[in-house]
């Protein structure tokens, strides 16, 4: 999980950006993720969530439209620092 603000001016070129992003996803249909993104009420803090299944490399790696993201979200924010999270009950419908 990931969760950063940024400048609430930018808001919108990172919803953009996402829109992309997202865009490449489903043209790609990688298998054995759950990705998903949200901006908060505030709006201008997002959360991201990468599930990845169990021996699946993290495709997004791969994905040039990732790494272009990750480039424009450098221009608003400071890449925020990983922090492991233990899961403590998940459920996902088929």
């Amino acid at each position: 999980m990931v969760r950063y603000t940024v400048p609430p001016e930018h808001a919108p070129q990172v919803d953009a950006a996402i829109e992309q992003l997202f865009a490449a996803v489903r043209r790609q249909q990688p298998a054995g993720i759950r990705y998903w993104y949200g901006r908060l009420a505030d709006g201008a803090t997002y959360v991201a969530l990468l599930e990845l299944d169990e021996g699946v490399d993290n495709p997004l790696l791969a994905l040039p439209e990732a790494r272009q993201f990750q480039a424009e979200l450098r221009r608003y924010v400071a890449a925020p620092p990983p922090e492991p999270v233990t899961v403590l009950g998940s459920y996902r419908s088929a």
